[in-house]
């Protein structure tokens, strides 16, 4: 019996790199004996849209697009009833962080491609952020706040950040927010720069930012909150922290949880896994155990 697949492309990702390997992707897709039905997204939130309607009628989702798009299609599927499609993935984004993480290869189209319909499929855990859903990342401070008016700001938002920890930006240029965090029985009232819940082995291209080994299926997201450091002193040795990956430094605090809130007295700004995700007061985070499968070939990650 023939299997149905669904391919989601965002035309405009990766400047549009997808278009002229179009052809051999589905063709790719055919060989392996898929019935393949394309959509082509026509405006954000078009993925997710699109996810959420069709999903029951297709054996396997494969979109094709940056971290943005390939979240859109779990925030679809999400909140669905009812058995969901596994998602394959063919990265065409700036960073690729989640991509990274799954094993998906990053530059080769056709390699993505064909683990999206050969490799298995491993049920991994997706994230919650108020009444939205994240897959691999939520932060907020050192330049979360920044105007989204072009993508690169958006996509590299976190890469600035570490540009920033490694002290190559001033000190008056970081603002910091009176935050109080609620981790279990555990509350912290204090001034942060910088605060990340992830489920991933990079950030903004940063390898290993929480200093943590990442389980993809384990319940539980890595959590790195910065406090505002005093002296430059002080900020040189978080980065160097940061770069050593010594989560016991001062000024750090990082741990693992299924659960964490984060309430601010002036609106916070926050991005999802690479793009703006609005400003709010409060920021209830938890986790969604195993709620989605990815094609992957990291299979311990299982």
């Amino acid at each position: 019996m023939t299997q149905k697949l669904l391919f989601i492309v965002n035309p405009k990702a990766g400047k549009g790199k997808i278009k002229p390997k179009l052809a051999d992707v589905i063709d790719l897709f055919n060989k392996y004996g898929y019935d393949v039905t394309v959509y082509m997204t026509q405006s954000q939130g078009d993925a997710k849209r699109v996810a959420a309607l069709r999903y029951s009628e297709f054996d396997l989702i494969v979109c094709s697009g940056g971290d943005g798009t390939l979240s859109e299609v779990v925030g679809g599927l999400i909140d669905c009833s009812g058995p969901k499609p596994a998602i394959g993935y063919i990265p065409m984004g700036t960073t690729n962080d989640f991509a990274r993480t799954l094993g998906i290869p990053t530059t080769n189209i056709l390699k993505a491609a064909d683990l999206a319909v050969r490799g298995p499929a491993y049920p991994c855990d997706v994230g919650r952020f108020n009444d939205r859903s994240f897959t691999y990342t939520a932060a907020f401070g050192a330049f979360s706040d920044v105007s989204y008016a072009t993508p690169q700001s958006t996509k590299s938002i976190l890469g600035h950040a570490a540009y920033v920890l490694q002290g190559l930006e001033s000190m008056p240029s970081i603002k910091s927010y009176l935050c109080t965090v609620t981790i279990g029985n555990r509350t912290i009232t204090d001034w942060f720069i910088f605060g990340a819940i992830s489920n991933s082995e990079s950030i903004g291209g940063f390898k290993g930012l929480c200093g943590m080994d990442v389980e993809l299926s384990d319940g539980q997201f890595e959590v790195l909150l910065i406090k505002h450091p005093n002296t430059l002193a002080e900020l040189h040795g978080i980065a160097r922290a940061i770069l050593t990956h010594d989560m016991t430094a001062k000024g750090i605090v990082a741990c693992r949880t299924a659960s964490i809130e984060v309430a601010c007295e002036e609106p916070l700004a926050w991005t999802l896994d690479g793009e703006y995700g609005g400003t709010v007061n409060e920021a209830k985070i938890s986790v969604d155990k195993k709620a989605i499968r990815y094609v992957t070939r990291m299979g311990k990650r299982g």
